[in-house]
């Protein structure tokens, strides 16, 4: 008998899984900018039966991605189980097999170490005309990007954590791998490079202080930057049944340092107080340093203490990091931008690596605990003005995902495209707003007939 979910936060609510693969055409409310034309993916998880960990966390399910394609002033809408062997093995046996984050002490034996264990669930990002789902620990998944159907893992020569960053010079893709060794949680750490024709340029392999993870970097035009925080991951502790990953404080934060082009022993460690960042809104070299904008946790969110006792929750505030490489100090300068709470921060990918002025992310002012984001903000890094929307009580919204007018148009100006949860209705609607006038509301909405789980990232392909 599956066991009662209503206990686990995660597995409830806003976040409770769907379990139907459906093909709709939205009806739209206002009009769909003309010059709107193209696909939002967004992807998250979503268990296709009920977990059989008891401490199932929301970073642990199955990988389902929802497309919205834009055409002509209509939305059409089509959402996939992302299949890979993991999802193929559990769909065969009718029932979960996999423990969170593959923990070997809730794993069924007959599958532990003998069938892959990704759920392709973070992130769904466009490279070399390829649509690839990823995550924290293995290789990216690809899929057809107008059927959603699998095309299987992607060779990257190991794993690849779900926040790579394109150059949009060489078109390269630049990404890391963590605790990228046979077993899990170790300190093994990578870096690789993916050339746009699908050819790998370089991967290698370092000995980070700790095993941390390592949710998403920083890359700039000549430099990339490892940080290596006190969400610390341990065997050890999964072994006694204690918290795979977990903050433990007392360890010493860090942000390795490298020149794109330098050897892997050549990281410079730059130092910091005790803090957690899942999210970077974007990084730039000035002037011998190295400005990166990223939301900073006080805390790790989420997650347990070592002892299995459990964590705070905090939110995270918009704040510059400087690192000045003339500087023998090697601690990182902070400045904080701004006092609202919030996460997934985004911008227009149109100035990645340089100073941007404009920004985007999701925003919390709701009760205290709940980390549902439940409005969008644009704010002006030069004036340090915010303009907010705030959506109705209970409701969630998503990251926002900036859309320039046209190729030629100023930074941002532009359209936010996001998913709203609207609570009162039980279901969900694609949204679209005027970038430089969020107070505003949606300009557009194209309605569902249900809701949208809860998820995490979607990146937009143009036609």
């Amino acid at each position: 008998m599956d066991r009662d979910v209503r206990v686990n936060p995660y597995l409830a609510g806003a976040f409770a899984p769907i379990r139907s693969e459906d093909d709709f055409e939205l009806t739209v409310e206002g009009e769909i900018p003309a010059g709107l034309r193209g696909a939002l993916y967004r992807i998250g998880p979503n268990p296709q039966f009920d977990p059989r960990d008891p401490n199932h966390h929301w970073f642990a399910g199955d990988g389902m991605v929802h497309g919205f394609w834009v055409d002509g002033g209509k939305v059409s809408y089509r959402n996939r189980y992302v299949r890979t062997p993991r999802w193929e093995t559990e769909n065969k046996a009718g029932k979960s097999l996999f423990g969170t984050f593959g923990n070997p002490m809730t794993t069924d034996p007959e599958v532990f170490g003998k069938v892959d264990s990704g759920v392709a669930n973070t992130n769904i990002v466009w490279h070399g005309g390829r649509l690839l789902a990823l995550e924290e620990g293995h290789e990216p998944f690809g899929l057809d990007p107008e059927t959603l159907e699998p095309r299987g893992y992607q060779a990257f020569g190991g794993k690849v954590t779900a926040h790579p960053k394109e150059d949009p010079v060489t078109k390269d893709l630049v990404f890391f791998g963590y605790a990228d060794a046979p077993m899990p949680f170790s300190p093994n750490v990578s870096y690789g490079v993916m050339g746009a024709d699908g050819v790998l340029k370089r991967r290698d392999s370092f000995q980070a202080p700790y095993c941390s993870m390592i949710h998403d970097f920083m890359v700039t035009g000549s430099h990339v930057l490892f940080p290596i925080l006190p969400l610390s991951g341990s065997m050890e502790r999964a072994m006694k049944g204690l918290p795979p990953f977990a903050w433990e404080p007392e360890k010493p934060a860090m942000v390795g340092v490298m020149a794109r082009d330098a050897a892997v022993d050549s990281i410079r460690w730059f130092q910091t107080e005790a803090c957690y960042v899942f999210h970077v809104m974007n990084a730039w070299d000035e002037d011998g340093k190295i400005v990166a904008d990223v939301m900073k946790y006080a805390v790790a969110p989420l997650f347990p203490l070592a002892d299995g006792s459990r964590g705070q929750q905090a939110g995270a505030y918009l704040v510059r990091w400087t690192f000045d490489l003339n500087d023998a100090s090697d601690v990182i300068r902070e400045e904080q931008l701004d006092d609202l709470a919030g996460e997934f921060p985004r911008y227009d990918e149109r100035f990645t690596f340089k100073a941007n002025r404009h920004g985007w992310y999701s925003t919390q002012s709701a009760k205290p605990g709940d980390i549902r984001t439940n409005g969008l903000s644009h704010i002006d890094l030069t004036s340090g003005k915010r303009i907010d929307w705030v959506s109705g009580a209970g409701d969630a919204v998503s990251e926002p995902v900036f859309v320039p007018r046209s190729a030629a148009a100023p930074e941002g100006d532009g359209w936010i495209l996001a998913v709203q949860y609207i609570a009162a209705e039980a279901r969900s609607d694609f949204v679209v707003f005027d970038a430089q006038a969020m107070d505003k509301g949606p300009i557009a909405r194209a309605k569902m007939p249900r809701r949208m789980p809860l998820g995490f990232h979607g990146n937009w392909v143009g036609a």
